[in-house]
């Protein structure tokens, strides 16, 4: 078994160069350790979108209607959303591989609760707690990488986690209707959680044998009032835009809206003051005064809105719309994720010849796609297979192969070890808040106009709307560093 001596890389204020290699005598992850720490990132990735395709058929089965189906959504997200930074500050005081041993378990635990689920709200209550499984898990993997990698090898690792992130999104769509559809022993639906069981079992023995344990050096504290004002913002934020139209949009909605950004002007404060006196921020103001952390969260923000909006309105609408399957609308993603994949693997190429450039590439190309596909919807419907679907598909898939997996290697480039749970926690709520966003957002649009002017024209309504998040993700490429690290 691999030894278990803690990787203590030198302390780095942020802000200065950071020496980023770990201790020569200190275990480095190797190829295994990287393979299993992926895997086990993919997990959460996975499950925020596996459940889009399974909505008609666990509407049928537990009789949720929509506003309960949008919680078995929005509160997977919420929950992993709010709990990511403290999973990350956890990692830095108790040890990553520590947490996530303990991330892995839970998870399985809490996707075999949401598997046996005997009705709709207890299904809620076990998506919560996968959310909060999640968050305690998925932080572990990228600080991991921070902490127990270096230079070139930092740099791919941190490629690989790029691409996991976004071929796990789509693949866990496709994956979801493959399941459903199959009805593997009459289990329906609920195949989609219990998957993750044997899988997470897998990662779990092999953390234990190859991922090496690393923490902090000099842990901070748990900050608990950044992370209740983080909790909170997020929450009068993300619960009224996914729940609100389900619910006819009642006063309590709006109010939790009024409240929300009173709340974050909170934080900011908090924070600012608690590093000012020498105290432990959750989020630590100084991140974003590196160039590499500020401009990449920034642009992180649009591309994740669009592309969660873009996954949920595509599950929807292929189902209620064209009256796909579980199995086809998962299917017509395929084209998206293979383009993904070849993309993020030409990635670390193209940067080392473009730098930021690919980016900027890979978003116009991404809009493209979306245009090819708004055309299709538009003049083909309502008679298109998966094969009309596939050019657009491949072409957006293929442009946000070159966005993402670069963009989070350029966020972590310059963060210190030392800070490695803080920075892959920030990176990582401002991916899944985005992306929880992006479905509220998107996804109230598409379900509002699709009762006046048809699934149709609302799907292209969404599309365009997209286009014009991935306008803005193009524009904020330029004020990314010229070089990716």
């Amino acid at each position: 078994m691999t030894s278990r001596a803690q990787v203590l890389p030198r302390v780095t204020r942020i802000g200065a160069p950071a020496r980023t290699s770990p201790s020569p005598a200190a275990p480095a992850l190797g190829a295994l350790g990287l393979l299993t720490v992926l895997l086990g990132a993919a997990l959460p990735m996975v499950d925020f979108f596996i459940v889009n395709v399974a909505l008609p058929t666990i509407d049928r089965d537990l009789n949720a209607g929509p506003a309960v189906l949008e919680m078995v959504v929005a509160g997977y997200g919420v929950a992993y959303a709010v709990l990511l930074v403290l999973g990350g500050r956890l990692g830095d005081m108790f040890g990553r591989r520590t947490l996530f041993l303990w991330g892995l378990a839970a998870f399985a635990l809490t996707s075999l609760a949401c598997g046996i689920a005997p009705n709709a709200w207890t299904l809620v209550g076990a998506r919560v707690a996968q959310g909060a499984a999640s968050a305690l898990l998925l932080p572990q993997a990228l600080a991991t990488i921070q902490a127990a990698t270096s230079g070139s090898r930092r740099g791919k690792a941190l490629s690989y986690y790029g691409a996991t992130a976004g071929v796990a999104s789509v693949v866990g769509q496709v994956l979801g209707g493959l399941l459903v559809s199959a009805d593997i022993a009459g289990s329906g639906w609920r195949a989609i959680f219990l998957v993750n069981v044997p899988v997470a079992a897998v990662a779990l023995v092999l953390a234990l044998k190859a991922v090496p344990e690393t923490r902090s050096p000099h842990p901070a504290r748990i900050d608990r009032p950044g992370t209740l004002l983080l909790g909170a913002t997020l929450i009068t934020l993300l619960l009224p835009l996914t729940e609100g139209r389900a619910a006819g949009w009642p006063l309590w909605s709006w109010l939790l809206l009024a409240v929300s950004p009173l709340l974050a002007a909170a934080f900011v404060a908090v924070e600012m003051r608690g590093e000012r006196t020498g105290g432990n921020p959750l989020l630590p103001p100084s991140l974003l005064r590196l160039h590499s952390v500020r401009s990449g969260l920034l642009l992180i923000v649009p591309f994740c809105l669009g592309f969660g909006g873009f996954m949920f309105v595509l599950a929807v609408a292929m189902q209620d719309g064209l009256h796909f399957g579980a199995l086809a609308a998962g299917a017509a993603l395929v084209p998206l994720c293979a383009a993904f994949f070849a993309a993020s693997l030409l990635g670390p190429r193209a940067v080392a010849r473009f730098g930021r450039g690919t980016v900027t590439g890979g978003s116009a190309i991404q809009g493209v796609g979306l245009l090819v596909l708004a055309g299709t919807f538009f003049w083909g419907w309502p008679h298109l297979g998966i094969w009309a679907l596939a050019p657009g598909m491949a072409l957006a898939g293929f442009g946000q192969g070159f966005v993402l997996p670069v963009i989070f290697r350029i966020v972590l480039s310059e963060v210190p070890p030392a800070q490695a749970g803080v920075g892959g926690g920030a990176m990582a709520t401002t991916q899944q808040s985005s992306l929880a966003l992006g479905v509220a957002t998107l996804g109230t649009l598409f379900l509002t106009l699709s009762s006046s002017v048809g699934v149709r024209d609302a799907l292209v309504w969404a599309l365009l709307a997209q286009l014009g998040a991935v306008v803005l993700t193009t524009a904020l490429t330029l004020r990314l560093p010229r070089d990716v690290k």
